[in-house]
């Protein structure tokens, strides 16, 4: 629809409101974005009840390569699995957020190039997008979260953006640009014209540990990208910075990402506390 007089964006259509198994509200949304030079994607769960007194708190979930918007909800049901911890008390509701990287290439890397700005797309149009179509508060608590490609993204931009993000965490996280090279057909040049500093999850870290939200990250010890985790675990001990680790058993694999998200959502509830 083109854009209201409220409306931060020029267009923005949402598709009717879906009921879920889980008895929330699941809906898809399009929105034209100044960051993307176009349109952009995100797929919102309002938990049950969705009429509540205060803002509820929202986490931006974040997609691996060749995903999209839609993969943590079909693919990951990370809506059934915090609908679930929200009906037995484990954690209080929560809005899910989960949009698409840009749908540049394999994965955009979050980052950004291309003359787009992936980065902004999921700090400052995302939030602005849910406030929209849910009616939540732009000011409630935000966290950010990712798989992957996602985990990548989601531990450099939370580290960027305390003011944005209270907390973050990954799961099986690439942990700089060059580990992208074993997942996307794309050079690796085309990424970095505007982030020859900013490839590296550590050195965003570091380079951020004055104004460090809490955080967390987990990595399946049959991961490929174990390693690669457990070096930025022994580096950021090793810096002082404080922080949680696990290494689970499981692999690179939607089975493992669907069942420690829910780790992620405790993390979360334990900051709203």
């Amino acid at each position: 629809m083109p854009e209201s007089p409220e409306s931060q964006f020029r267009t923005l259509e949402a598709a009717p409101i879906v009921a879920t198994p889980s008895q929330g509200n699941l809906q898809f949304v399009t929105v034209k974005s100044n960051a993307l030079a176009g349109r952009g994607d995100i797929t919102i769960y309002s938990p049950s009840p969705s009429i509540v007194s205060e803002p509820l708190p929202v986490i931006i979930l974040l997609h691996g390569v060749y995903g999209s918007h839609w993969s943590w909800a079909m693919q990951g049901q990370a809506h059934v699995t915090l609908q679930s911890m929200i009906d037995d008390g484990t954690i209080p509701p929560m809005i899910l957020a989960m949009p698409s990287d840009g749908l540049w290439g394999d994965g955009s890397g979050y980052l950004n190039h291309s003359e787009k700005k992936f980065e902004q797309w999921i700090v400052d149009d995302v939030p602005k997008a849910v406030s929209e179509v849910t009616g939540n508060a732009l000011d409630a608590p935000h966290f950010i979260s990712g798989l992957s490609m996602g985990g990548y993204g989601a531990m450099r931009l939370g580290a960027k953006h305390a003011g944005r993000f209270s907390a973050f965490t990954g799961h099986s996280s690439i942990t700089n640009l060059a580990q992208m090279s074993e997942f996307v057909e794309e050079d690796l040049e085309s990424y970095i014209t505007d982030n020859n500093s900013e490839q590296s999850v550590l050195e965003t870290i570091l380079k951020n540990r004055s104004t460090l939200p809490p955080f967390r990250f987990d990595c399946g010890k049959d991961d490929p990208l174990i390693e690669h985790n457990r070096t930025l675990a022994k580096e950021l001990k090793n810096q002082g910075i404080d922080f949680d680790y696990e290494e689970p058993p499981g692999e690179h694999t939607w089975p493992y990402w669907t069942e420690h998200v829910s780790k992620t959502f405790l993390f979360f509830a334990g900051i709203c506390q």
